[in-house]
């Protein structure tokens, strides 16, 4: 999955978690944003290598 998907998700279950009352589901949602940040950090940092290669 993409990070943007990722964050996406996140913030999908942080919402759900907060309109339930659901404290495990919103810190759920926010693992999920952090991990599409992440994912979307590493992805830059790839493609800064790949271009340095050209």
């Amino acid at each position: 999955m993409s990070g943007a998907f990722d964050k996406l998700k996140g913030k999908a279950k942080e919402a759900a978690g907060k309109a339930l009352n659901d404290d495990s589901l919103k810190n759920k949602g926010k693992a999920d944003q952090v991990k599409g940040e992440v994912k979307k950090a590493a992805g830059k940092v790839k493609d800064s290598f790949n271009d340095k290669d050209k």
